[in-house]
């Protein structure tokens, strides 16, 4: 990791220096800045997103990240002492800063393979119902003549589309939370 103080980050974020230090920040897992401005903070952020096309995490405690949480593609926020405003601010609210890795790691992992398995869903949803639409066609002559009353229609597609979701959310985890937590790996396998 590497870790840059203020008065340093002031320097790095000139257009000179700019290169040299993405450059060196490619080869960290994590950057951590300490003692920064809240517009230093965010210029950061912004810059490794924008010039590197990176996914980018900010993490914040303080109305001082507010900026720097809403530039990132996630912020999470951490209530506590400094007051509300990161965790307002946020796509994630945390308590204490040690909830970070579980957040990542078991809820991100489950989060991710239901949104995967509901896109299948709804392409399989889809698929089933315009099939039986365009099979039908050929029984009318094509004639344009829908086959179904428009309130089935709708029923269909709001019991098909809230009704799964709901409980297939709530109910499906892959793998236990313990099992996530020991091997980190896994995280890796649902990129």
């Amino acid at each position: 990791g590497l870790v840059i103080d203020g008065r340093t980050l002031e320097h790095v974020l000139h257009d000179s220096l700019q290169n040299i230090f993405l450059e060196l920040t490619e080869k960290c897992r994590a950057v951590v800045c300490c003692q920064a401005t809240p517009l230093q903070k965010s210029v950061l952020v912004r810059l490794v997103r924008n010039k590197l096309k990176a996914m980018t995490l900010a993490v914040g405690d303080g109305a001082n990240d507010v900026s720097m949480i809403q530039v990132a593609d996630t912020g999470v926020g951490i209530s506590g002492q400094e007051g509300m405003q990161a965790v307002m601010a946020s796509d994630f609210a945390i308590s204490q800063f040690r909830h970070l890795r579980k957040l990542l790691l078991v809820h991100g992992h489950w989060c991710y393979t239901r949104l995967t398995n509901m896109v299948l869903y709804f392409f399989y949803k889809n698929v089933a119902y315009v099939n039986l639409l365009f099979w039908y066609q050929f029984f009318c002559g094509f004639s344009g003549a829908s086959m179904t009353d428009y309130w089935i229609l709708i029923l269909f597609n709001l019991l098909f589309t809230s009704v799964p979701p709901i409980i297939y959310g709530v109910l499906d985890k892959d793998v236990s939370a313990e099992i996530l937590m020991q091997l980190p790996q896994l995280y890796m396998i649902s990129q």
